[in-house]
């Protein structure tokens, strides 16, 4: 059965099973919101067992820390067991659920020169607490015996900075994408020439005095390599939760759980990382020696001699790290390499320094060298479970944003033109809209193609690009170049024909009389037109006295037009391009009532609210006839309509044109029964003469409608 105990201030005593804990420890007078200045603080606290049996102490509080992870004596041990911590949020009283360690960290490599260095899990970010239970149980349930000797918890408060405290006084601070590397970081010191230059951008990175390291924590010299083949992608473990605000505190932390001297901190000279990364993208100087040296760093066990170490804050075995995160690592390495002319998406060789397997149980030995992944992980280097499942497996998108070309470049949508079929067609200006999976501070330039030639280069953060082409068929792409130099394959070329030429009206339009029936505020009428275009016509609308949209190939419309008075049957021509042609003209519906008319023979005049005007003439007399002169275009012959109605001949201009049989079988009234129209406007007699049909002889006209 596993036994375990509660630890107190500054005791150890080893029991059977494992050993418990619970810190006890002066009340805590810090409160999680307190942004004053404060020194960074660390506290170490003994774990101790009782020699018989299960014990609980009653919760006591301890100091305020946010950092913590346990240590024990021997830099070179491991601890072939499992560690579990909960804390206490000073924000809300309550208790965390039990949070495993990591303690496969990596050995200290020089710790015959560390006087006092001691073994440590990785260090837990937890957030202001205020109390903290420990568990070790070794790796076999029942013993002890396994387990290091001086296990303590080492507690650390970040403590707030000057310039966070002044920061806090206006707003809360974090720090963004374009924040300037600080000179001090990587300026050389009388012994040290500048690194080289790199063939990508240095991105922004956050130096060790900006981010409040206390440099005499870390009094030893830099030690350096001969250059940097590759980088290790490493995770600091514990919570996601922290906000970019927090970050500078938690590489604080971090190292002062490093470096603070035995048996408060594990006594380290340094962070063992070269950078650091938060899941906002923000990128730290981690190892002191000068961001553009190879710093020789503590990172991967065995491999530090030909490499760089870059950790992402927080813990990536289910959840992958950020977008933000993933771009700044790959800005951080691809820079990193770059200063030794190494290909992030390469393979490179390089030497052991100890023998030992790693997590996939590839075995190394000593003095012999291996390929690895310019970029690789933790993992790949050490049995470890670094840098997680879901960040290991996003490294092949890593080493692609670093090394280039730009990955998956698409025009999105092209503005200022119109898709008809397969071609766009505009009146010149345009917008082309693309994306990428590559993140724009990777990229060095856009360029827009137009026939092959760049016209247009915009940033790489940009996502449009604007240009005004000649009139003429073109091809238009993109093509991006990525910081590396490398150029992607052009988009798929749109073909964009620039035309300025609007369209015509081969045919103005005109209203024509038609059948139906008549009002007064509504004579039928055929709107008829014939728009073109050289090159393609999209559209006609008419805009008024009524609106519609037609099609290209539609030439007229049956429509009503009101007698009387004058409207304006305006028409706007579109072509594909968007060049337009607008057609204003008016015409007037003129109602004749048979009264104006010439007369022959016998008619008789009818009155009825049915008629137009109230009043119409009707004939059984055979040659009796009606005669109409006016000027106009258009002209229709109004008439009732009966089972009992007769026939009757139409004359234009002297000339018999038509035989109209006014019978229906309903009855009907103010009826256009027949229609004339001409080319254009001019005087016209139209005269009507009753056949005298057998049985039925008498028709009835209501007037004569024309269009002026």
């Amino acid at each position: 059965m596993k036994r375990r105990a509660w630890l107190t201030l500054g005791a150890v005593v080893l029991g059977g099973g494992g050993i418990a804990g619970y810190a006890v420890a002066s009340p805590s007078t810090d409160a999680a919101g307190d942004l004053t200045e404060r020194p960074v603080k660390v506290y170490n606290l003994g774990l101790k067992a009782p020699e018989t049996g299960e014990r609980e102490l009653p919760r006591t509080e301890t100091k305020q820390f946010s950092l913590l992870g346990i240590s024990w004596t021997g830099a070179t041990k491991k601890l072939d067991g499992k560690a579990q911590v909960r804390t206490r949020s000073i924000d809300t009283g309550a208790w965390t659920s039990w949070q495993d360690l990591e303690t496969d960290a990596d050995p200290v490599e020089d710790a015959d020169e560390r006087a006092g260095a001691r073994g440590a899990s990785e260090p837990l970010w937890v957030g202001p607490s205020d109390g903290v239970e420990v568990q070790v149980v070794h790796e076999d349930g029942t013993t002890s015996a396994g387990l290091p000797s001086g296990l303590r918890v080492n507690l650390v408060d970040p403590g707030v900075t000057a310039a966070e405290a002044s920061d806090a006084a206006t707003e809360p601070a974090a720090y963004a994408e374009d924040v300037t590397p600080s000179p001090s970081a990587a300026s050389p010191t009388a012994t040290t020439p500048p690194g080289p230059a790199s063939n990508v951008p240095e991105p922004p990175i956050v130096s060790r005095a900006d981010w409040g390291a206390d440099e005499d924590l870390s009094p030893d010299p830099s030690e350096y390599n001969t250059d940097v083949k590759a980088v290790f992608v490493h995770h600091t473990a514990g919570s996601n939760d922290y906000t970019c605000a927090e970050s500078a505190s938690i590489v604080r932390a971090i190292y002062a759980y490093h470096t603070a001297p035995a048996p408060g901190g594990n006594g380290w000279n340094d962070l063992g990382y070269n950078f650091l990364v938060d899941k906002c993208g923000t990128i730290f100087e981690g190892r002191k020696g000068g961001v553009d040296q190879p710093v020789l760093g503590a990172h991967t066990y065995g491999w530090n001699r030909e490499s760089a170490g870059i950790a992402v804050l927080g813990e990536y075995t289910d959840a992958g790290a950020s977008n933000a995160a993933l771009t700044s690592v790959a800005r951080i390495a691809a820079w990193k390499l770059g200063q030794y002319g190494v290909d992030p998406a390469s393979t490179v060789q390089l030497k052991a320094g100890a023998t030992q397997k790693n997590l996939a149980g590839t075995s190394f030995t000593s003095g012999s060298s291996y390929p690895f992944s310019a970029i690789s992980g933790h993992r790949d280097g050490y049995a470890t479970e670094c840098p997680g499942n879901s960040l290991y497996g996003q490294l092949p998108t890593i080493r692609a944003w670093a090394a280039g070309p730009v990955q998956d470049l698409k025009v999105t949508s092209l503005t200022g033109a119109t898709l008809s079929g397969s071609t766009y067609w505009t009146k010149g200006a345009i917008t082309v809209k693309w994306s990428t999976t590559t993140p724009g501070s990777l990229i060095s330039k856009f360029e827009l193609l137009v026939d092959g030639n760049v016209v247009t280069t915009v940033p790489g953060t940009a996502t449009s690009a604007n240009t005004t082409l000649a009139a003429g068929s073109h091809k238009v792409a993109v093509r991006a170049v990525h910081q590396s130099g490398k150029t992607s394959p052009a988009t798929t070329a749109l073909t964009v024909v620039a035309d300025t030429t609007a369209p015509v009206f081969a045919t103005t339009p005109k209203i024509t009389l038609r059948t139906g029936t008549v009002e007064t505020a509504a004579v039928p009428v055929t709107l008829g037109w014939k728009a073109t275009d050289a090159q393609a016509l999209k559209q006609v609308n008419l805009v008024s006295p009524t609106t519609a949209t037609f099609g290209p190939t539609i030439t007229s419309s049956n429509r009503t037009a009101k007698s009387g008075a004058a409207s304006t049957w305006s028409m706007t021509a579109y072509d594909v391009a968007g060049n337009t042609r607008t057609s204003s003209p008016a015409f007037t519906p003129v109602i004749l009532q048979e009264t104006s008319a010439t007369k022959s023979g016998t008619w008789t005049s009818r009155s009825s609210s049915s008629y137009l005007g109230g009043k119409s003439y009707s004939s059984g007399s055979k040659n009796a006839s009606l005669t109409w002169t006016f000027t106009g275009r258009s002209a229709a012959w109004v008439v009732s309509r009966a089972s009992t109605s007769g026939q009757a001949y139409v004359y234009v201009d002297g000339t018999k044109v038509a035989t109209v049989d006014l019978k229906s079988s309903t009855t009907k009234y103010r009826q256009a029964i027949w229609a004339k129209s001409w080319s254009s406007s001019t005087q016209h007699k139209i005269k009507i003469v009753v056949v005298g049909t057998s049985g039925r002889p008498t028709i009835t006209t209501d007037g004569l409608v024309y269009v002026k």
